[in-house]
């Protein structure tokens, strides 16, 4: 049963006073938890610069696949197997002190294992699987309603395009030049890059941007390209549900988030023979080795393939 609602950081302000007065642990031990904890409500907010800064993800919305989810980035990135195991040991102290204390109903950090660090990716869609999920979105927005418009044209740019869940919600309706066929996305460090989009999401942005957004837009929305039902900007948490809920509409597809079609998008970009580097630059990676991962589980297709299909494999 929860008790006094307080928001996020003040539950976390809290966090820290227990920390301090009630289980004596050192400073240093203090600020990684709460340093841990900061990554994490950035990572699950859609935080990628501080023009746009997302609403709060309340603490009750966590789930158990959004801790994994993070981790999951943490270890593709190279993260050492110690400082997996101590991120995991931080939300589950904090979580299981979050319920005790009446904060959280549910702890989702209960079966939160720390993943062994392997530069390799979470499941990606194969490509019948992300054109079924495009195609229930076409379906869908066959009715005219706005929020299917939106949505259609929310999950045709983030499977063209690759970009953070982050990126994509912090675009303004300038961003996107459409006779380049590009959107212009601020990344992580404020970096600025142009980023193409094929004819199926221009489609989608034209009938959003035409039939859509207009029927939503109220004083609340300024420039935001994405709105919210009651006019706001769309957040991350939004986009993570869209994506979750319309994926269990694909036969057999596994359950992947906004990071899933980003994962899905440059393994496809690769299969299809683009080069290495031209996709770093599609997704924003400052370092070649963060996309070399995406090469493996190409080349993990093509050895199963190749088993299949050779008469001497």
């Amino acid at each position: 049963m929860l008790g006094v609602s307080l928001s996020r950081q003040a539950t976390v302000d809290a966090f820290e006073r227990h920390l301090r007065a009630e289980r004596g642990r050192s400073p240093h031990t203090i600020r990684a938890y709460l340093g841990d904890l900061r990554e994490f409500f950035a990572h699950v907010d859609g935080a990628v610069t501080e023009e746009h800064p997302p609403p709060e993800t309340p603490l009750t919305a966590v789930r158990l696949a959004d801790l994994r989810e993070w981790l999951g980035a943490l270890a593709s990135g190279g993260a050492a197997r110690t400082t997996l195991a101590r991120r995991s040991a931080t939300m589950r102290t904090f979580f299981a002190w979050a319920v005790r204390e009446g904060h959280v109903d549910a702890d989702p950090s209960l079966r939160l294992v720390a993943p062994k660090r392997h530069r390799t990716l979470p499941p990606v869609l194969a490509k019948d699987h992300a054109a079924g999920l495009l195609d229930v979105a076409t379906v869908a927005a066959d009715d005219g309603d706005p929020v299917h418009l939106r949505d259609r044209a929310v999950l045709e740019l983030l499977y063209a395009t690759g970009v953070r869940v982050g990126e994509l919600t912090g675009l303004d309706v300038d961003d996107v030049d459409d006779e380049a066929g590009v959107i212009r996305v601020i990344g992580k460090g404020d970096k600025e890059r142009r980023v193409p989009f094929g004819r199926p999401a221009a489609a989608a942005l034209t009938d959003w941007r035409e039939r859509g957004r207009p029927r939503l837009v109220t004083t609340r929305s300024g420039a935001a390209l994405f709105l919210g039902r009651r006019g706001g900007r769309l957040d991350a948490r939004q986009v993570r549900t869209l994506v979750h809920d319309m994926l269990t509409h694909v036969p057999d597809a596994p359950d992947l988030g906004p990071h899933g079609l980003r994962h899905s998008a440059a393994t496809h970009l690769l299969e299809g023979g683009a080069d290495l580097r031209m996709v770093q630059e599609l997704l924003g990676h400052a370092s070649l080795s963060t996309t070399q991962i995406y090469t493996h589980v190409s080349i993990e297709r093509l050895t199963a393939s190749y088993a299949q299909a050779h008469p001497r494999a």
